[in-house]
């Protein structure tokens, strides 16, 4: 496979698609979600000193991209801008993503959730706050996709414009948390069996459709909230505090003080980037660590737990199974 990374519209200029970087990685580790190359009209890989990432690309109709999305890093550089007149849909199976406001603030982008948008903001650096992102994206040309439709379905009277026109005003992304008509479409379109693939895209594009052109977002319940950006910085300031030495046991409370915020300030904001709790994000990082050191030395399960901020053996051996679901020397045992 060649390193530069091909448009997703054929015949189009690169920058006229839509935010990728260039590089080769491996594919996405989970084999349940794998699309395989045969059924992919194009490939998008990235390779960076925090991980990899891929997005494979299916063509529906001409203009109408189905992009399966799978990043195992903290983020990239998108250098991407267009003048394409555009709508994206994308449903978020598994991980976060920061979305950056207009406004100056940040959204979060979780499992479950939706964000539909004109790609109009949609450069910089793009941040995964769990070093994870898994979804799907829609993508619809709308100098291309309306004729496309009426050749494929000649009945089919979805005014793309005016779906864009409701559903992004002044370049602000619409997100929806939860979106569970979207996950129903998203889930089908991973459980599609290869040899018809394509097809299943063609048809669940179109069901997007329908499904933006009933949605009113005045009566869609609550969409995600949005974090300042100096407070993001200071909360991600105090993470890196708590996480730089586990053996340190920095508190909650010393990190909300670090950050200059109330403990429920900090704490609803450090859950909206991270997902968790501050306690319950330092508690996976101590897990994840101590099984690192499980697996790949000989030290004492006394001093692993030190190392990962328990003055107490029992305490780490009783955190760790619950965590596990096995102590940790039954946990060493099968390594």
């Amino acid at each position: 496979m060649s390193d530069k990374p091909r448009s997703i519209f054929e015949g189009k200029e690169e920058d006229e698609a839509f935010p990728f970087a260039q590089g080769r990685c491996p594919s996405p580790a989970k084999e349940g979600d794998r699309i395989s190359e045969r059924d992919v009209s194009s490939v998008m890989n990235f390779e960076g000193e925090s991980g990899f990432g891929s997005m494979r690309f299916v063509e529906a109709l001409p203009g109408i991209m189905v992009s399966f999305n799978e990043f195992r890093m903290a983020g990239y550089l998108s250098a991407f801008a267009t003048s394409r007149d555009v709508l994206c849909v994308d449903w978020c199976k598994e991980g976060r993503i920061e979305q950056p406001m207009p406004n100056g603030s940040y959204a979060y982008v979780s499992s479950g959730d939706l964000k539909i948008d004109d790609r109009s903001c949609h450069a910089g650096r793009f941040v995964f706050p769990t070093s994870h992102y898994c979804g799907i994206t829609v993508s619809f040309d709308l100098a291309k996709a309306p004729g496309s439709i009426r050749r494929a379905l000649p009945g089919f009277s979805i005014d793309l414009h005016d779906v864009k026109r409701r559903l992004c005003l002044d370049g602000h992304p619409l997100m929806l948390r939860d979106c569970r008509r979207m996950g129903h479409i998203a889930g089908e379109l991973y459980d599609a069996p290869a040899r018809a693939r394509r097809a299943y895209c063609q048809i669940k594009a179109l069901e997007v459709l329908l499904f933006l052109d009933s949605l009113d977002p005045a009566f869609e319940g609550k969409g995600l909230p949005y974090f300042p950006r100096s407070r993001v910085a200071r909360v991600k300031a105090a993470r890196d505090l708590m996480v730089s030495d586990l053996s340190a046991g920095i508190t909650v409370e010393k990190a909300a003080q670090s950050a200059n915020m109330s403990l429920t300030a900090f704490k609803e904001c450090f859950k909206g980037i991270y997902g968790a709790s501050p306690a319950a994000y330092v508690r996976s990082m101590r897990m994840d660590m101590a099984a690192k050191m499980l697996r790949g030395t000989d030290m004492r399960v006394v001093d692993i737990a030190t190392s990962v901020g328990y003055d107490s053996p029992s305490k780490f051996s009783a955190a760790f199974k619950a965590a596990t679901g096995l102590a940790p020397s039954e946990y060493r045992q099968r390594r």
